[in-house]
């Protein structure tokens, strides 16, 4: 019994070794290897799913002024994140995404994107955004976090250490609940104080400096990007919890490291 138990864990091992070894890819621009686990076209599918299930029981701003220029901040960037992996012949790797950008009605200084370019706004973010350059400041860091696939890696790092590597499909059946979980951490609703931490901090970082370059390509000066992060730091009012505790960099880090990756988006930006 002790030798058959040994062989399953080493074939369990092994089989997750395998997955680990042809699931590696790399983000794209920074290079970073991350492991993605989960199809595409699965996780996809469930963005639109709850995309749409979020759009149909929250309120739509009817400020038209307002949602027309998320729509074309919005636009603007997935233009030039399209061209860019056009240039680079990567166009396949967008293959299913369907773009949406949506302003909601909340108070909540906040904004968000789902795989497959799915986009929210809140109102509450607005007054902090000020003018298009900061909106596009916003939505340059939430389009990174799609295009790097963080919900995937996030999602395939919770489902390797709590679900065993098991398939997305046969979790769905399984164990539906632990996999709702794991979707909700992956799209970072709630806050969690635990494994998924660091990775958390990173995806925010990386999404910082691809926001940059992405906002940068479609013609945003991403300078800008250093008043609206300070201008966010002082809407906290110093309430913001210290940087081991939260899900995002602390907010002299961010404008730190946003200050040395703007040579880099200058690059785009003067092209």
């Amino acid at each position: 019994m002790k030798t058959r138990t040994i062989f399953g864990w080493t074939a369990l091992v092994s089989l997750l070794f395998v997955a680990l070894l042809f699931s590696c890819s790399r983000v794209p621009i920074t290079g970073r290897k991350q492991i993605n686990l989960l199809p595409s076209s699965q996780m996809l599918s469930m963005s639109f799913q709850q995309y749409d299930e979020f759009v149909k029981t929250n309120k739509l701003s009817t400020n038209t002024t307002q949602t027309a220029l998320v729509k074309k901040v919005g636009s603007r960037i997935q233009r030039a994140v399209e061209d860019y992996f056009a240039s680079k012949g990567l166009a396949h790797e967008l293959k299913g995404y369907n773009w949406e950008f949506n302003l909601v009605e909340s108070e909540e200084a906040n904004a968000w994107c789902m795989p497959g370019g799915k986009v929210v706004f809140y109102t509450g973010i607005l007054p902090i955004t000020k003018d298009e350059t900061g909106m596009a400041v916003v939505m340059g860091h939430e389009v990174a976090h799609a295009i790097a696939e963080h919900g995937n890696e996030r999602m395939s790092q919770g489902m390797l250490t709590q679900l065993g590597g098991m398939a997305l499909s046969v979790a769905l059946q399984e164990k539906p609940e632990q996999t709702q979980a794991l979707w909700m951490t992956a799209f970072g609703v709630g806050s969690q104080v635990g494994v998924m931490l660091p990775f958390s901090r990173l995806h925010e970082s990386e999404a910082d400096r691809l926001g940059l370059i992405f906002m940068a390509m479609a013609g945003y000066n991403p300078q800008e990007a250093v008043a609206f992060w300070q201008r966010m730091a002082s809407m906290k009012g110093g309430q913001a919890p210290p940087e081991f505790l939260s899900t995002h960099p602390s907010d002299a880090t961010r404008i730190d490291q946003i200050k040395k990756w703007l040579p880099e988006a200058m690059t785009y930006f003067n092209r």
